[in-house]
């Protein structure tokens, strides 16, 4: 049976181009101030039969995506874009209704010539 009939209506919920400054990197000089990353979900969501009612409460809250990022991104030096994305991966899978996330973090600044460099990961919760 194909993944799509198993899981019922997918719904995609995405976050894109979100900046935020971080402390991230391996190296002393980044450790000492925050760096701009750019940050970009996608989700791939149940939603059951859709919004009811047109409620809030029916669908997944890209709001409280934005705020859940900003608070990993708060909560202390990381080395890694790979350690951040899979903080922000778990986060994501917390919903039940999650089944597949996609996140990209980007250092906006770290080559003068090189827009970005960083990391993409997916990561699945098919078991729910």
């Amino acid at each position: 049976m194909p993944y799509a009939d198993q899981a019922g209506s997918l719904r995609r919920v995405f976050v894109r181009d979100m900046v935020i400054n971080t402390s991230i990197g391996v190296y002393d000089f980044e450790k000492e101030a925050p760096q701009r990353v750019r940050i970009n979900l996608d989700l791939s969501v149940v939603e059951g039969e859709g919004p009811k009612n047109d409620d809030l409460d029916s669908v997944l809250c890209y709001e409280e995506l934005v705020n859940g990022v900003r608070a990993i991104c708060a909560d202390g030096h990381v080395n890694l874009v790979e350690t951040l994305s899979e903080n922000i991966a778990a986060m994501c899978l917390t919903d039940r209704r999650v089944r597949k996330v996609c996140v990209r973090v980007e250092k906006l600044d770290v080559f003068e010539d090189v827009g970005a460099v960083g990391v993409e990961i997916e990561r699945f919760n098919l078991a729910r």
